[in-house]
């Protein structure tokens, strides 16, 4: 497998709404195993395709690698689509391995249904709730363009603006592959 540098805030893949995937050869399995290895080698929970460097409509979920969920299988979601969100939401502090060493507590739906593709390409639907959902909701924004900093209040955002500049630029230390700064 392949670790695939990881796009940083400032790229504009990150802001560009994935398509859908048409079909599933071995050459898509085989990114998705490389997006694995990539997520796993950040100590990441989630990674979705445009951050690293795909506009496929494709996200990765994994878990199981925390304390709390080692029942937690890792999941696939190819195509999602949000059908349904709980009108109750709930705030918990996120990150991001686009945007490096950044957190900030993020209000989001507390449930969401979210209908999907498999690895095999079977049609899924999964009500989710917790942590599982936390991330859901995080990656399937990264597909539509959006960062978890741009829901996150004006004031908040004010105070995070210097470090995403130093993201964008590339002045961070992390210890897994990212792209080079993109030029304007």
């Amino acid at each position: 497998m392949t670790l695939i540098p990881v796009n940083q805030y400032g790229d504009k893949i990150l802001r560009k709404k994935a398509v859908p995937v048409q079909k599933i050869d071995p050459e898509f399995v085989k990114f998705v195993k490389d997006m694995f290895e990539t997520m796993h080698n950040a100590y990441g929970v989630g990674l979705a395709a445009n951050q690293v460097g795909s506009n496929k409509s494709v996200f990765v979920v994994d878990i199981s690698v925390m304390k709390e969920f080692p029942d937690e299988k890792p999941r696939v979601f190819i195509n999602p689509k949000i059908i349904d969100r709980s009108d109750k939401t709930c705030s918990y502090e996120e990150g991001c391995l686009s945007i490096p060493d950044v957190r900030a507590d993020v209000i989001r739906p507390e449930k969401v249904t979210i209908a999907f593709k498999d690895l095999d390409f079977n049609d899924q639907v999964m009500e989710v709730d917790g942590f599982l959902c936390r991330v859901i909701q995080h990656e399937y924004d990264h597909l539509n363009g959006i960062y978890f900093t741009d829901r996150i209040d004006e004031f908040e955002q004010k105070k995070l603006k210097k470090e995403l500049i130093r993201i964008k630029n590339r002045k961070i230390e992390v210890e897994y592959p990212v792209t080079p700064r993109e030029r304007d």
